[in-house]
């Protein structure tokens, strides 16, 4: 049987478990999650290789109405991603069809390229809801198949990955067998870092953080890496409440970064994090662009 390989784009509105199903397909951790809509910012690869197909995912950032030059950033990566593959993976979930979803598949109807719908979190509710969805979903669009899913409890993702694979045309590997990303070191780490800003913190800080590595330096003296990043955010009130009462947040913030660098890196990690304001960073383009969110 010939070997099958190609491009899919998992698209979807925000917090719908991209993310997620991403990283749930993968077998690891590629792509932070966070309960926070917009979490994804770049589109970020991530490679699934078996004996007879290479699939190359694109986690792209829910498309949404932008506020600011980051949002409009990215909404064209997850609107680009469309015409640029080979299949694409629409992804929602058992709210509906709302507004967002109706967006979205109007796009659809622009492109060529073929979209397999998957129905995420069927755990939460019933079997007669999970078909009224379904024959929702068919009246809308011509999708090549309807597949209702739970990443949470691992329901019909092997369905998922079977669909797929027979969209994909005839091809070579496009990365390495053992490659589950292309994403930098550097980058995975400042997401990682940014993950736990999302997590910890309130609803005003995340979408204004960003985060920089600045240095990755291995000690051989003391058989451990050194980190030093950056976190820059946009209002000296924001700055205080990422470094917290005695420094209490940031230590949080580190201490459970850390912990998903060293699994990153196999090796003992020293991270040295800092706090520094850039105010309304998102709302400039040079700086959209001077903290990686750039083609």
């Amino acid at each position: 049987m010939a070997f099958k390989s190609g491009f899919v784009s998992i698209t979807g509105r925000p917090n719908v478990g991209k993310s997620s199903l991403l990283n749930k397909l993968l077998g690891q951790k590629v792509v932070i999650t966070s309960p926070k809509p917009q979490t994804t910012r770049n589109s970020i690869r991530g490679v699934l290789t078996a004996a007879g197909y290479q699939i190359v995912f694109i986690d792209t950032p829910g498309i949404h109405k932008p506020r600011n030059s980051l949002g409009e950033y990215m909404v064209q990566k997850a609107q680009q991603s469309l015409t640029e593959v080979d299949v694409v993976l629409f992804l929602t979930d058992v709210e509906g069809i709302g507004k967002g979803d109706r967006y979205i598949i109007n796009t659809f109807k622009q492109i060529k390229t073929p979209v397999v719908l998957a129905i995420n979190k069927i755990d939460l509710v019933s079997q007669k809801k999970v078909e009224a969805l379904i024959q929702q979903y068919q009246t809308s669009f011509e999708f090549k198949q309807i597949i209702p899913i739970s990443v949470l409890e691992d329901k019909n993702l092997n369905t998922v990955i079977n669909t797929l694979v027979d969209l994909l045309p005839e091809g070579p590997r496009y990365y390495p067998e053992d490659m589950v990303t292309d994403q930098p070191e550097r980058f995975i780490i400042s997401e990682l870092i940014r993950e736990k800003v999302l997590n910890l913190t309130g609803e005003e800080v995340p979408h204004g953080v960003a985060v920089e590595v600045e240095e990755i330096a291995e000690k051989e003296d003391k058989n451990l890496v050194y980190v030093r990043a950056t976190i820059y955010c946009e209002r000296d009130s924001h700055k205080g409440i990422l470094i917290g009462k005695s420094g209490r947040m940031l230590k949080q913030i580190g201490e459970k970064s850390r912990q998903d660098i060293e699994k990153l890196l196999g090796a003992r990690i020293f991270l040295d994090l800092w706090v520094k304001v850039k105010k309304n960073w998102r709302k400039n383009q040079i700086y959209v662009r001077n903290f990686g969110y750039k083609d």
